[in-house]
């Protein structure tokens, strides 16, 4: 809901900035203020929603993601070739093959909506891009602390502090 907040808001900004014509019969000032307003709204009930799910899974004993946006943008290529080479076996192959097919739908110029409707044409691919980001987020979140655990397991490496010489 936090990605989706935030491609609402977006969307909304840039009605406000380029679109000078009317959207469906709305002036595009108040289509582009009311989709500012629905995505902090949804931003926010997001970000307290994730709190939420995180403290219930803390509760139950479930993994929970690690890492910020930027460590699990550098652990995804790790996370896909180790996918790839079949050393890590907690995310299945047919979630890679469905991130390949949510690209192939974002770059095809077919659409489920025409992109030719306004607003209502970038849903589905607003969808598909909010799908993508959280799926590949939280895959990548999983891979950290998976990544994390193992070092945390593995000895320490060089000469120990009690080695004389």
């Amino acid at each position: 809901m936090v990605y989706f907040g935030a491609v609402l808001g977006l969307i909304g900004l840039l009605t406000l900035l380029f679109r000078d014509d009317d959207v469906v019969g709305l002036p595009a000032v108040a289509v582009g203020a009311g989709l500012v307003v629905i995505g902090a709204t949804a931003g926010v009930l997001g970000v307290l929603r994730r709190r939420a799910v995180r403290r219930r899974k803390i509760a139950n004993g479930e993994p929970v993601p690690v890492g910020n946006v930027i460590d699990r943008a550098k652990a995804l290529p790790r996370l896909l070739r180790d996918v790839r080479q079949g050393t890590y076996a907690d995310l299945p192959k047919s979630r890679t093959f469905l991130w390949l097919l949510a690209l192939i739908y974002l770059v095809s110029p077919i659409d489920i909506l025409p992109d030719l409707l306004p607003i209502i044409g970038v849903t589905d691919d607003a969808g598909v891009v909010v799908w993508l980001l959280t799926s590949v987020s939280t895959a990548a979140g999983l891979y950290l602390r998976k990544e994390r655990e193992q070092l945390a397991h593995q000895p320490p490496r060089g000469r120990r502090a009690t080695d004389a010489g």
